[in-house]
């Protein structure tokens, strides 16, 4: 008998779902569909990222104008924290391997949360910064100088770009928060913690892609401001 108010750990048997034979062969459906879906998401993005390189070649001086107005220092610290982000995933997924505590699981997957949540309120306050100067696109939209409907057009990418991938992050904390719920109750053991490792593939997909936005929207042309 287990105690109440505890919850005993999963068994790769007992989270077995009806469609598979064995443990492995279910983990091995989970990898294949997590990459498939990640190809999908390689092209969605590859589409946008395309569509940057090309707007960029054809109004260069425009786009290196717009990106000086970025704010390098910002952008070098949310990539700092979705590199430690990705390091405190790779934690948990250890650690629900090794069999670790389920707090000290629940303890990496918060962690990484957090982390997270800092990468959110950090774009927040460059979002807020470009409306404060007038650097949305739409009616209202103002920049200085011979480009400005260049400038224009590599915020209305910035924005796409940057945007979307927030999406993606806030989805993958939403993720990472049921399985952190989940891993404090001793949902997950060494032979049973899928779950943690497909979501890990994902937070780290979304950490490569604004590893890519990063040098592509901010280091333009020698950038080295690191404020507006």
């Amino acid at each position: 008998m287990t105690m109440r108010g505890k919850e005993p750990r999963l068994s790769s048997s007992s989270a077995l779902l009806h469609q598979f034979d064995t443990a492995e062969q279910q983990k091995d459906a989970s990898t294949l569909g997590m990459w498939v879906f990640l190809v999908t998401e390689i092209m969605f993005f590859g589409g946008m990222f395309t569509a940057y390189i090309v707007y960029r070649t054809l109004h260069p001086a425009g786009f290196v104008e717009a990106s000086h107005e970025l704010n390098l220092t910002l952008g070098a610290i949310n990539t700092a924290v979705l590199i430690c982000s990705s390091l405190t995933m790779v934690l948990a997924v250890n650690a629900a391997q090794m069999g670790s505590s389920r707090n000290l699981i629940a303890g990496y997957l918060s962690l990484t949360i957090l982390l997270g949540l800092v990468f959110l309120g950090i774009k927040a306050a460059e979002y807020y910064e470009k409306f404060v100067d007038h650097h949305v696109p739409g009616p209202s939209f103002h920049f200085d100088g011979p480009h400005a409907a260049n400038a224009q057009l590599f915020f209305s990418l910035y924005f796409a770009m940057t945007g979307l991938h927030a999406l993606h992050m806030i989805i993958g904390i939403v993720l990472v928060s049921i399985l952190a719920i989940r891993a404090h109750r001793g949902r997950f053991s060494p032979e049973y913690y899928t779950p943690i490792d497909m979501t890990g593939l994902y937070w780290h997909f979304v950490d490569i892609i604004w590893i890519f936005l990063f040098p592509l929207l901010y280091l333009l042309g020698g950038h080295l401001r690191g404020g507006p």
